[in-house]
């Protein structure tokens, strides 16, 4: 049962955007893309909301996102959204069995 979190990242003068390129750049992404468990973590700008920045998150399971919540990163990630004076909204999805009665409805 795979674990997905968006997390939306709103700030003031493009914060959020200089947020994300800092993850980045300084190579945080990399390392929790890296982490045991973790599937997806990607960053998306709405076309419409140049001060928002969403972030996709995916991990295996509770115990993959625990690890990662308990790990060093986390003071990094929080020292970054405080130095960008960041706010936050959090969807949480857990993935459900594939089903034919789903798959008539996706195009691939």
């Amino acid at each position: 049962m795979d674990i997905t979190l968006n997390i939306r990242y709103t700030g003031k003068n493009g914060a959020a955007r200089k947020f994300a390129d800092e993850m980045i750049s300084s190579g945080t992404v990399a390392a929790i893309r890296a982490e045991a468990g973790n599937l997806r973590y990607e960053y998306y700008q709405p076309l419409d909301d140049p001060e928002t920045v969403l972030l996709i998150d995916s991990w295996e399971d509770q115990a993959a996102i625990d690890t990662h919540h308990a790990s060093p990163m986390m003071a990094t990630i929080a020292a970054l959204r405080e130095k960008y004076d960041l706010h936050m909204t959090v969807e949480r999805f857990v993935s459900i069995e594939d089903n034919e009665e789903d798959r008539r409805f996706i195009r691939k």
